[in-house]
């Protein structure tokens, strides 16, 4: 068990437009609809338009939090935006969206844990939170995944979308969200998921200098499921939590062919996960907090409902946490 003194209030959601269907892609690589949906459960996903970048994304799904429940965030004192696609180098997004926002007195930075990220992203604001240094976080999730996909390549191009959500953190003693965490990382197994930058060697071992996505799905698959089920035990054990009482899990949302395999082997029900992948497809950081605004748009979720966030991937980082809704 964790002492929080920090409660998610508000979530939104944006994602772009342009729908890129598997018969598109069938357009574009060698593969099909049957084919995408046996592997992948993946059946759309959206697409950042040319001039659509984390930063928009990210600010969309800020302004839909504040309509949806009247929320103002001129008063947030530290925005976290969890991507690994920014716009920029430098400035971070953060930046960008407390610029887009007109926060005038707010701290700002990105954080890269890739899939894992909206989870790490959510353990360090409830820190802040919890500790007094900040009274109000916005957590972002936002990915533009298309800018990054290689096309080419009909292992990864048929996984990856584009979209954002964002949640609202604020100091409360009475009815803190967060009751316990676990994380974890397998540097060693990088090699196995990456995006090469500055760098084209990883553990003296050469890399694909393409600056897109390169992922050994077989190898990331087998990390996964053997990874995920053991870490979700020990966000349970420290929260001193059978799991009988955990009303939703929510995944990352790489792959639903992943997803069941994890519910499997962790003994927990399919009809009680929660994904985002049919219509988004995996959107990195972005697939829980979209995961979560849908079921808020589909009314699943209750006030006081458990709920096991467990984000997974390229790293090889993860993180999960246990939390209680009272939105």
């Amino acid at each position: 068990m964790i002492i929080s003194k920090a409660r998610i209030t508000a979530i939104g959601s944006y994602v772009p437009e342009k729908k890129l269907t598997n018969d598109d892609l069938e357009k574009i690589v060698e593969t099909n609809d049957e084919w995408i949906v046996q592997r992948t459960g993946i059946k759309e996903r959206r697409i950042a338009h040319e001039e659509e970048f984390t930063s928009d994304i990210s600010y969309k799904a800020v302004k839909n939090l504040m309509e949806k429940y009247n929320k103002s965030v001129d008063d947030v004192d530290m925005v976290i935006v969890c991507t690994m696609t920014p716009d920029f180098k430098t400035p971070s997004v953060a930046s960008l969206v407390q610029a887009k926002l007109g926060i005038k007195n707010t701290g700002a930075i990105d954080l890269n844990a890739a899939c894992a990220g909206f989870t790490y992203g959510l353990h360090m604001a409830n820190g802040l939170v919890t500790s007094g240094l900040n009274k109000k976080v916005l957590v972002i999730g936002a990915e533009t995944l298309s800018k990054i996909s290689d096309y080419q390549d009909r292992t990864t191009c048929i996984l990856f979308g584009d979209g954002g959500g964002a949640v609202l953190i604020e100091y409360d003693e009475e009815l803190p969200s967060f009751l316990s965490s676990h994380l974890g990382s397998d540097g060693d197994r990088g090699k196995n998921l990456y995006c090469s930058d500055i760098s084209s060697r990883m553990f003296e071992q050469e890399l694909i200098s393409s600056n897109k996505i390169v992922q050994n799905g077989r190898e990331v698959y087998k990390w996964a499921v053997t990874t995920v089920p053991k870490g979700m035990k020990k966000v349970l054990e420290n929260a001193s939590t059978p799991l009988n009482e955990v009303d939703w899990f929510v995944p990352h949302s790489a792959n639903l062919r992943m997803i069941e395999s994890i519910c499997k082997r962790s003994e927990f029900p399919l009809e009680r996960t929660l994904y985002s992948l049919v219509n988004y497809g995996n959107t990195s950081a972005a697939t829980i907090p979209l995961s979560l605004a849908n079921a808020v748009t589909e009314k699943k979720l209750r006030h006081g409902d458990n709920m096991l966030l467990y984000g997974f991937g390229g790293g090889l980082s993860h993180a999960g946490l246990l939390i209680k809704w009272t939105i």
